[in-house]
């Protein structure tokens, strides 16, 4: 899972602080690298290294990204490595000079990337599914593009030919992305793929001077903080282009879309103050609170809770509403170290278990005496949960209940986010009941799928289906084999992450790229 952002501000501005901001915001999405790129007239300044926004952008590296047309991004590894050579953005130099940032994972990158080579005539020198999907990219613009690229000085480019460069990439590409990119020297464009799989939003702000700037960002809180209005989606096989002068063009990419979205982006990855697809992450997750509870009063209406605990942070607003709907207290216990990074995306069983009793504190009056009920987002290898359902124990619960907004985890996620092995599931080849001994709670609740789909549902009137495979293993794009599937599990097991080491991080420090005509 990545983060994106791209700005298109008025001519002679420098979006490098905004940029900065909306990665800030965006940092939740992935903490193993971070860059930007700028365009200013026909060079583009670059600044990308390992680590998060802070720790990567100094003020000599933003004093050098100028420019007012530039994009962001913050990446963790989709496939278990930590390679500062595929952090992003991403550069081609042809044609023209491209650059991009892609959010999500490409399930046929293998096989695009020896067509480039054998084909195409174009090397990938990474692992990185995104540098595939740039060279594509290229590769469509180049068989479509003008040789002469000024006329009587005037830079031209016919819009046209990067609606259609983008139709030959949804041919091409399969899996989830959301992609923003800049053409140097004439504008910044934008895609998601045919099924919307990976968010991506897009908003304009009226400057003082009265030029129209644009930006886009995998989610709208990104915008609505840097102050850009009329925020909507960009569709699935949409590709919108703004250009150096400011004219936004927008065109459907694909004869058949279909959105079929991410449900774990309002389960655990989106911030609650995003609206995903026209639904309020909030929402949603209230609505899942309110249907646990539901559940728990079907399987057991005599429960005793004497208070609902959110375990720190994607639990909070199901947690809020579980208790609301039960008629129970809810109280905080748990304080979280802010500064320890979310367990989900760590590398390694080992680091993982080693930060989750750094990541939470218990509070023991919360909890003494008490049938305490813990509500999560979910549950995935069960480790954490463990030892939660441990230090509840520790400080002097009396029964310790667990609750889950999400189904049980079956199936890997093959779209852009890093969830295990399936053999690492603790769901895998286990009973609810079995789950529920080896967490050591007393009582374990899963949502249920059809419950969670109506709760990420904005209205019956604006149904539409949802990407579900990690619980259902039905793949959207239709052609996920066992192979693949037994391909991924050699790179995300957690042998292969310990494995991992890149040694010292190299650094890309405020690169000038500069193209010729």
């Amino acid at each position: 899972m990545c983060g994106i952002i791209g700005i298109a501000g008025q001519p002679g501005s420098h979006v490098n602080k905004m940029l900065y901001d909306g990665l800030l915001v965006l940092q939740h999405r992935g903490q193993d690298a971070a860059g930007i790129v700028t365009c200013d007239d026909d060079h583009l300044h670059l600044r990308k290294s390992n680590g998060l926004v802070r720790d990567v952008f100094h003020e000599r590296h933003m004093e050098r990204l100028q420019g007012s047309m530039g994009i962001g991004h913050v990446r963790y590894p989709t496939a278990g490595t930590c390679s500062s050579a595929e952090a992003q953005p991403l550069y081609v130099n042809s044609p023209y000079g491209i650059t991009i940032a892609h959010n999500g994972n490409l399930v046929n990158a293998k096989q695009q990337a020896r067509q480039l080579y054998l084909d195409d005539l174009r090397h990938v020198n990474t692992t990185s599914d995104s540098e595939v999907l740039l060279n594509v990219i290229a590769h469509e613009l180049q068989k479509l593009g003008k040789r002469q690229l000024k006329i009587e000085d005037e830079l031209y480019l016919d819009v046209h030919q990067v609606f259609k460069a983008v139709r030959e990439v949804h041919y091409r590409l399969s899996g989830g992305y959301s992609v923003v990119g800049m053409i140097n020297g004439y504008g910044l464009f934008a895609f998601r793929d045919p099924f919307g799989i990976r968010p991506l939003v897009y908003g304009n702000s009226v400057s003082e001077s009265g030029v129209t700037e644009w930006a886009v960002a995998s989610e709208s809180v990104a915008l609505e903080t840097l102050g850009f209005e009329d925020i909507k989606d960009v569709a699935p096989g949409e590709c919108i282009f703004i250009s150096v002068d400011g004219k936004m063009y927008i065109e459907q990419c694909h004869s058949s879309p279909k959105l079929q979205n991410c449900i774990f982006e309002y389960v655990y990855f989106s911030r609650p103050d995003s609206v995903i697809d026209g639904m309020s992450v909030h929402k949603a997750r209230l609505n899942m609170g309110e249907r646990l509870a539901d559940k728990i009063m079907r399987l057991k209406p005599d429960h005793g809770i004497d208070v609902v605990m959110p375990i720190p942070d994607s639990g909070r607003y199901a947690a809020i509403q579980t208790a609301a709907r039960l008629g129970v207290e809810f109280r905080e216990g748990f304080v979280k170290n802010r500064y320890v990074g979310r367990t989900f995306i760590m590398p390694g069983q080992a680091q993982r278990k080693d930060s989750v009793r750094k990541k939470l504190n218990p509070l023991p009056d919360e909890f003494s005496g008490k049938t305490v009920l813990l509500v999560d987002d979910s549950i995935v290898r069960g480790n954490t949960s463990r030892k939660i359902v441990e230090m509840a124990r520790q400080v002097g619960a009396k029964k310790v209940y667990f609750a889950s907004s999400a189904p049980p985890l079956l199936h890997p996620n093959v779209y852009g986010i890093d969830m295990p092995a399936r053999s690492e599931y603790i769901a895998h080849g286990q009973s609810i009941k079995e789950i529920e001994k080896e967490i050591g709670a007393d009582f374990l609740v899963y949502q249920d799928l059809d419950d969670l789909i109506a709760a990420c549902t904005i209205s019956e009137d604006k149904a539409h289906d949802f990407d579900t495979s990690c619980f259902t293993g039905e793949y959207c794009t239709g052609d996920i084999t066992e192979e693949y599937l037994q391909m991924l599990e050699l790179q995300r097991n957690d042998a292969a992450k310990n494995g991992n080491d890149d040694g010292e991080p190299e650094e890309i420090d405020s690169m000038d790229i500069h193209n010729e005509d």
